[in-house]
């Protein structure tokens, strides 16, 4: 085979690739304008590579600043002066305290919590701009951890309040105060941990349904708000947890804050009528445990023995008398995680509850209609 040969053979395999070449890519081309053309100019492709969900940082921060811009004008630190004390060493002082605090309504209402304000002499907050106002107590809620104050003046900011039934664990929060008294206005960012907890006061009732979280709370920010990415207060922070039981171990990011629902429900009664009335029985109890119950055969492993009846009472007036157990007000039981206290308040002033008690051990349930008692 001479040269000129093989030339003519390469000639002729280079022009049919490239001749197919083109044909492929023109026919794909009136393939893909065809299909355009059936489905309304609509291209659908179809891979299997996995979907990534990309979540902007920036975002995040943008909504977390929005959110204290709008809210930090609300937010208050609170003063107090509280007497001093007679001790074995002599008289001391006069004390001050701090906390945290909100401004709920243009009208200077601001709510904090009860152990904030509890026991001082005078009370003044300080605003989001420095300046410092006198400030009274309109009322407190003792067993909900909550007060009313009221300051006259321009408020420079006013909290909105959120549904906080809608809150789900995971969500994020911010909680907003002033640590220690010094640091106001201080943002810490979370989750809502958990909600509906509830914790042993220590004083013959539990606080319930209260909003866990991890947003970090200190000495002071308690009465400062808990917020969502909303702007709204979805809670009023109130307690932290740090150990006990006899535990050593100690732990962290275990804050907890009053529901917002039960803070306006709360606030606003206060507001309109000067206090916040609880259901009232009147009698004195003492707690059933099953220790005490196991030991003196009483019958039950839970409930309330009457110490006392208060004259005029609506316990008097139902017939309840001293040395009964009761053991349910209304639907709800006394039990390991609700108390005499807790039952009661599941009920409104005016109320009529059946009581079930055992009597000499026996079972009796009695109609009362619960009276009105101001907590404060």
């Amino acid at each position: 085979m001479t040269w000129k040969r093989v030339l003519y053979i390469l000639f002729v395999v280079v022009v049919a690739f490239i001749s197919a070449t083109a044909g492929a890519v023109v026919g794909g081309k009136v393939i893909l304008s065809l299909t355009d053309s059936s489905h309304g100019n609509s291209v659908q492709t179809y891979t299997d590579a996995p979907t990534e969900l990309h979540i902007s940082n920036s975002q995040i921060e943008t909504a977390i600043t929005q959110t204290v811009e709008k809210v930090s004008p609300a937010v208050v630190t609170v003063v107090g002066t509280v007497p001093g004390q007679n001790t074995f060493f002599g008289s001391t002082s006069e004390g001050q305290v701090s906390g945290s605090g909100v401004i709920i309504s243009p009208d200077g209402y601001i709510a904090t919590n009860n152990h904030v304000v509890e026991g001082t002499t005078s009370l003044s907050v300080v605003l989001s701009d420095g300046s410092q106002l006198p400030a009274k107590i309109i009322s407190t809620d003792i067993f909900a951890d909550l007060a009313v104050l009221k300051v006259d003046g321009n408020m420079p900011g006013v909290a909105s309040f959120g549904n906080s039934d809608n809150l789900k664990p995971g969500e994020t929060v911010i909680a907003i105060g002033s640590p220690l008294g010094e640091f106001r206005n201080t943002v810490t960012v979370g989750v809502v941990s958990a909600t509906g907890r509830s914790l042993d006061t220590g004083s013959g009732y539990f606080m319930e349904d209260l909003i866990q979280t991890d947003a970090a709370i200190n000495q002071g920010n308690s009465g400062g708000p808990l917020v969502n990415l909303n702007g709204e207060v979805v809670g009023l922070n109130t307690i932290i947890v740090r150990g006990g039981n006899g535990s050593t171990a100690v732990a962290e990011g275990l804050g907890f804050s009053i529901p917002s629902n039960t803070v306006q429900f709360i606030a606003e009664r206060i507001i309109q009528n000067g206090h916040f009335a609880r259901p009232y029985l009147g009698i004195g109890t003492q707690t059933i445990t099953p220790d005490i119950a196991q030991r003196y055969d009483l019958g039950t492993q839970w409930g309330a023995y009457i110490t006392q009846v208060d004259p005029n009472s609506p316990a008097a007036t139902a017939g309840l008398q001293q040395n009964d157990i009761i053991t349910s007000i209304g639907d709800q039981m006394i039990d390991s995680d609700h108390s005499f206290i807790n039952a009661l308040f599941a009920n409104q002033p005016g109320d009529q509850v059946e009581v079930k008690l055992l009597r000499d051990s026996k079972e009796m349930t009695v109609n009362v209609t619960l009276g009105e008692a101001k907590t404060s």
